[in-house]
C-alpha cells in the first residue's frame, strides 16, 4: 500500500479514543499537501489547533509529533512549528551557521526571518551569539565549520582588536560562502555578499518627515561606537543640506548615556534652537523625552522626537515615532541570498540595501502637523 493510500485508509478508520491523534495528523498532512500550509509557514499553536478541531491539547501534541517524525514539520523552540519543504524529506539538508551579536535585542526578528527561509528550503541552522566579541565570534565560526556548516550568515563585530577592513577581509577568506547580515563592506573593493538596512536612507527620511511637519532646525542625537551611527549621520546631514535646514549634533558613547547626559543633550538642542531631534536609538530618545519633561517641555509640542531602531519605542511615556529597520525581511533576504549562492555559485554577487520605514506614533506630533514645507 502506498503512503497516500495508507493515510487515506487511516482517515476512514473508526475514530476511537486511541486514533484521534492519527486522524488529526492525517488531516494536517492533507492540508499541507493541498497547500493550505505552504513550506516555511507556521502552523497554528497547539491551543489554536485544539480549538479548531475540537481536540485536546495532548491529542494535538501527539499528531504534530507524528508530522515531526515524518520530516513534514519542524519545531523551533520559542518560535513555533514550521512546514518543511518537500525536498527536505529524505534528502540532503544543508547546515547553515548563523552568528549575531545578541539574541535578545534587535536580532530576534532577524533570526525569525532567517529560520523561516531556511526551513522553507529544508535547510538546518545552528545559531550562536558573539556578544560583540571578535574572539568569541571567531571561535563560533571555527566550531560551525568543524560541524560541517556549508555557509554562514554573519552579523560581524567590527569593533575589536582587528580593524573593520582587516576583519572583513578575514571573513571573505573563509572556505564557505558568507553573507553579511546588517553589516556591509567598508570599501568598494569588498565583494562579500550582504543584506543591510539602508541606514543612510533611514536618517534621511527621519529629517524629511520632520521637515514636512514644519521643523526647520533639527538635532541629531547619537550613540557612538555602533556600525549604524555613521550611516545614520550621513543620511541626516544629506537631508539637512538638500532641504535647506539647520542641524546640530550631540554625541555620547553608549556607556555614557544617562539622565545627566540627556540633560546636557537637551541644553545643546535648546541652545541651537532645535524644535525636533532624531535620536539613535530608542533608549536615547526615551532619556531625552524624560529630560524634556524635567525641563518643563512638552513632547511633541515643544520638542518633537523620532527614535531609531523601534525596539522599545512604543513603550516610552509618550510613544515614540521611530525609524523601523525591516528586520524580518532582512533575515529572510539574507538566508535566501546564501541559499542561492550555494545552489548557483556562478551568479553575480549581490549587496542588498533595504529601506526602513517610519512608524508614526505620538512623539513627532504628526497628528497635529505644523505648516508643511512645499514637497520637493
Amino acid at each position: 500500500m502506498t503512503g497516500s493510500a495508507h493515510r487515506s485508509a487511516e482517515a476512514t478508520a473508526p475514530r476511537g479514543r486511541g486514533l484521534k491523534f492519527r486522524t488529526l495528523a492525517d488531516r494536517l498532512r492533507r492540508e499541507i499537501d493541498e497547500g493550505l500550509w505552504p513550506p516555511g509557514s507556521r502552523l497554528p499553536t497547539e491551543q489554536e489547533l485544539a480549538r479548531a478541531h475540537g481536540a485536546s491539547v495532548s491529542t494535538v501534541r501527539r499528531a504534530v509529533a507524528d508530522l515531526v517524525a515524518e520530516d513534514l514539520v519542524v519545531r523551533r523552540q520559542g518560535s513555533g512549528t514550521y512546514v518543511l519543504a518537500p525536498a527536505a524529506a529524505g534528502g540532503r539538508s544543508a547546515l547553515i551557521g548563523v552568528i549575531v551579536p545578541d539574541t535578545a535585542f534587535y536580532y530576534p526578528r532577524v533570526l525569525q526571518g532567517i529560520e523561516e527561509e531556511l526551513t522553507a528550503a529544508g535547510a538546518r541552522c545552528v545559531i550562536a551569539s558573539s556578544s560583540y566579541d571578535q574572539a568569541r565570534e571567531l571561535r563560533a565560526i571555527a566550531d560551525m565549520l568543524d560541524a560541517g556548516a556549508e555557509g554562514l550568515l554573519l552579523a560581524p563585530t567590527l569593533a575589536g582588536p582587528e580593524t573593520p577592513e582587516a576583519y572583513l577581509d578575514r571573513l571573505a577568506g573563509l572556505p564557505v560562502p558568507v553573507v553579511l547580515v546588517e553589516r556591509r563592506g567598508t570599501s568598494l573593493g569588498d565583494a562579500t555578499e550582504s543584506v543591510c538596512t539602508h541606514h543612510e536612507a533611514g536618517g534621511y527620511d527621519a529629517v524629511r518627515h520632520l521637515a514636512r511637519l514644519g521643523h526647520r532646525t533639527t538635532g541629531l542625537v547619537l550613540r557612538l561606537h555602533s556600525p549604524t551611527t555613521e550611516p545614520v549621520r550621513r543620511g541626516f546631514h544629506q537631508a539637512v543640506r538638500e532641504l535647506g535646514l539647520a542641524g546640530s549634533e550631540f554625541r555620547a558613547a553608549l556607556e555614557e548615556w544617562s539622565p545627566a547626559a540627556a540633560d546636557r543633550c537637551l541644553t545643546g538642542l535648546r541652545r541651537a534652537g532645535a524644535t525636533a531631534a532624531v535620536c539613535f536609538g530608542d533608549r536615547q530618545a526615551a532619556l531625552l523625552e524624560a529630560a524634556a519633561r524635567r525641563a518643563g517641555l512638552r513632547v511633541p509640542d515643544d520638542l518633537a522626537l523620532i527614535a531609531y531602531d523601534d525596539e522599545i519605542a512604543d513603550i516610552a511615556e509618550v510613544p515614540l515615532t521611530a525609524v523601523s529597520p525591516p528586520k524580518h525581511l532582512l533575515g529572510r533576504t539574507a538566508a535566501g541570498l546564501l541559499l542561492n549562492r550555494l545552489d548557483h555559485p556562478e551568479d553575480s554577487r549581490r549587496q542588498v540595501l533595504l529601506r526602513p520605514a517610519i512608524t508614526v506614533r505620538e512623539s513627532c506630533g504628526a497628528a497635529r502637523p505644523r505648516l508643511a514645507l512645499t514637497p520637493g
